[in-house]
């Protein structure tokens, strides 16, 4: 029984590592994702490995159930319970534009205005009463939204975050009336202020909560008729994880969870081969994902924007996605401009070359048409496509319009794709005051090692590292995370005019609630440990700054030398004549899980030399045009072994392109490291 899988749901492909500690080995597997219930993938992908569900000791699982749930919003119908005269919070918000310039756009938000019902209390912004609960019209309220078909309900009263006494009161009166156990009250999922953020963030929780439930419910029910007598553990978007038993309590921290697994897989890896400083670069089939680590942590924010008008505000790996992936659609536009993405084709039909009925070329029809793919090694082997269809295809659907050939669109293709993608890490990069070329790009994804050394190159980096399973790494980052809990405490006041022991008796309680929970999902852990944080701003401000406090007993003076040292490399000023102002304190309770031998994961069979682990000589266009280059067995390479581009090193999961002038190098751990 020491079987341990690592199972990441992806929009294209579901992923599946499983580690056999007690002999050392592992089993893959790579599947399509079922759209219509992501279980039924999961239930292949294990067949696929060949694996009896019942063998396993621990299942963990990251899923883009609540995220696709929220960008297409198929939501579970949700009602609101607020303070009188603030029903439309979450319809007014910052008063934003969904774009920069002219008043065009829309904005539908996730719960309509008739399930949107006022009852009177009213805190003020230091927590006393002044005006005491309608408790009465707290149950009218149920029994009227329940009427209505509401699924859901969301408690959100105006100063919840500083005394959450009339939430609570509400809360155990909505519960006594309501169907079902999807009763959000707001202060349980952010307690900070901010209304609208705070309200909106509840929304999500209350809106996917069914949703997850149903999902996670499915599973344990197939899994349970296969053997499987264990809870579930499942991602985060914190990078930690959490039993299923309770993870619908807190639904909205899944949001994100599937790039945030990579991320964390990133940092693992990085921390085990000598490189803490790291850009991650996880392009999949529908998006692109990247993310910052340095000195081997994630950056995590609480202030991610899922689309406009969507502020969640629970603590998230920061990772910025765009449309771009290997099944993003190329398209020309009225003006005639070649576009890649957003659209994607998915799983069903998929790129051209899936032969699953696609005909609009994608960035993976391109990278075939140029050579950079085997077709005889795509997942649809069953059911090939010739090359010269696809090309066919290609000119037909984009290159006509442009005047270009087969071979010049798919470039122009990938030209766009790479352009998009190179945006996307200036902006966790150069937009945040970080130089790419103090980092490593950590490319991953079943696409991330086609364009990576080209991404590399334009972006000024010197070194790639591709991990042993690119295109398995989110499942990896299921494996390898920690359980995670994650609480934030608003206090929003000078730090001169705070008692001594105000930060240090909070950061206990919320110590102590962590403590508490990983008790409750009855996790093995190795250890707990805790990391603390505090937002700060300069009075007057609005921009808040997060700083690390390395001892829960830290003293203002200690706590306000740290903040104006973070503001000066952040901004570069100094503003000692005003006051610092301590606005949330946070803390990490984190059970650190047992660790994975990496070196089981790049299980190979090396050749003597490198010419053995060499398969065939193919055509592959670079910018120079078409250039005979050797296609190697990433399997076979040799432990040392020295690969001067241009290469193509070919396995089950993922295809790497070495570019011209690159040189890669196979590390004991299974990874390539590539010098541009």
């Amino acid at each position: 029984m020491s079987f341990l899988a690592g199972i990441d749901v992806g929009g294209t492909f579901t992923d599946l590592i499983i580690v056999d500690g007690a002999a050392g080995q592992v089993r893959l597997a790579k599947v399509p994702t079922t759209v219509d219930n992501q279980a039924y993938g999961v239930l292949a992908a294990l067949d696929s490995a060949g694996v009896e569900a019942a063998l396993l000791a621990t299942i963990v699982h990251g899923t883009t159930t609540t995220t696709n749930a929220m960008l297409e919003r198929k939501l579970a119908r949700v009602g609101l319970i607020t303070t009188r005269g603030f029903r439309d919070v979450l319809e007014l918000g910052r008063r934003t534009r969904p774009r920069p310039y002219g008043m065009t756009g829309s904005f539908v938000p996730l719960i309509p205005r008739e399930l949107r019902l006022e009852v009177e209390e009213r805190l003020d912004a230091e927590g006393a009463v002044l005006r005491p609960l309608d408790e009465k019209a707290v149950s009218a309220a149920a029994l009227a939204l329940r009427e209505a078909g509401a699924e859901a309900v969301v408690i959100h009263f105006l100063h919840s975050y500083i005394n959450p006494a009339h939430e609570l009161a509400a809360e155990r009166l909505v519960r006594a009336v309501w169907h079902n156990q999807f009763v959000t009250a707001g202060h349980r999922i952010v307690a900070e202020y901010r209304e609208y953020e705070r309200g909106v963030t509840a929304a999500v929780n209350a809106s996917v909560q069914p949703v997850l439930s149903r999902y996670l419910e499915r599973l344990r029910g197939e899994l349970g008729k296969r053997g499987y007598r264990r809870d579930l553990l499942v991602m985060q978007g914190n990078g930690g994880t959490v039993a299923s038993s309770i993870v619908a309590e807190h639904a909205v921290n899944t949001v994100m969870s599937g790039p945030a697994s990579g991320v964390i897989a990133a940092a693992y890896t990085g921390a085990r081969c000598g490189v803490p400083n790291l850009i991650t670069y996880d392009m999949g089939g529908t998006s692109t994902d990247v993310a910052l680590i340095r000195d081997g942590r994630p950056s995590v924010s609480s202030e991610l924007e899922l689309e406009y008008a969507m502020p969640i505000h629970v603590p998230m790996v920061d990772v910025h996605t765009i449309g771009a992936g290997g099944g993003s659609l190329a398209w020309v536009d009225a003006a005639s401009m070649l576009r890649v993405g957003p659209e994607s084709a998915g799983a069903t039909p998929g790129p051209i070359c899936y032969a699953r009925g696609g005909v609009r070329p994608t960035v993976t029809d391109a990278n075939l048409v140029l050579g950079r793919l085997d077709p005889a090694k795509l997942l649809a082997v069953d059911r090939p496509v010739t090359v010269e269809r696809v090309r066919e295809l290609m000119v037909e659907q984009v290159g006509a319009r442009l005047g270009l050939d087969a071979e010049a669109t798919a470039a122009a293709i990938l030209t766009i794709a790479n352009d998009r993608m190179a945006g996307a890490v200036r902006m966790v990069s150069l937009a945040r005051g970080h130089d790419p070329r103090d980092f490593a790009l950590f490319a991953f994804g079943g696409a991330g090692p086609l364009h990576a050394c080209a991404l590399a190159r334009e972006l000024g980096i010197p070194r790639v590292l591709i991990p042993a399973r690119p295109g398995l790494t989110n499942a990896l980052g299921c494996a390898v995370a920690d359980v995670r809990h994650d609480f934030v405490r608003t206090v929003n006041r000078p730090l001169a005019d705070l008692e001594p022991e105000l930060i240090a008796r909070i950061f206990a309680m919320q110590e102590a609630s962590g403590r508490e929970t990983i008790e409750r999902e009855k996790v093995a852990v190795e250890e707990i440990v805790c990391v603390h944080s505090a937002d700060m701003q300069f009075q007057g401000q609005s921009h808040l700054l997060s700083v690390p406090v390395t001892t829960p007993a830290i003293t203002h003076d200690e706590l306000r030398a740290a903040f104006e040292a973070a503001y000066l490399r952040r901004f570069g000023v100094e503003l000692a004549e005003i006051r610092p102002v301590l606005v949330n304190l946070a803390t990490a309770v984190i059970g650190r899980r047992p660790p994975l031998d990496l070196t089981a994961i790049a299980a190979a069979e090396p050749a003597a030399t490198l010419d053995g682990a060499r398969i065939a000589m193919r055509q592959v266009w670079f910018d120079a045009g078409f250039v005979a280059t050797p296609v190697y067995r990433r399997e076979r390479l040799p432990l040392g072994a020295r690969i001067a581009g241009p290469a193509i090193i070919e396995q089950l999961d993922a295809t790497c392109v070495i570019e011209p002038g690159a040189l890669a190098l196979r590390d004991d751990l299974g990874n390539l490291v590539v010098e541009v």
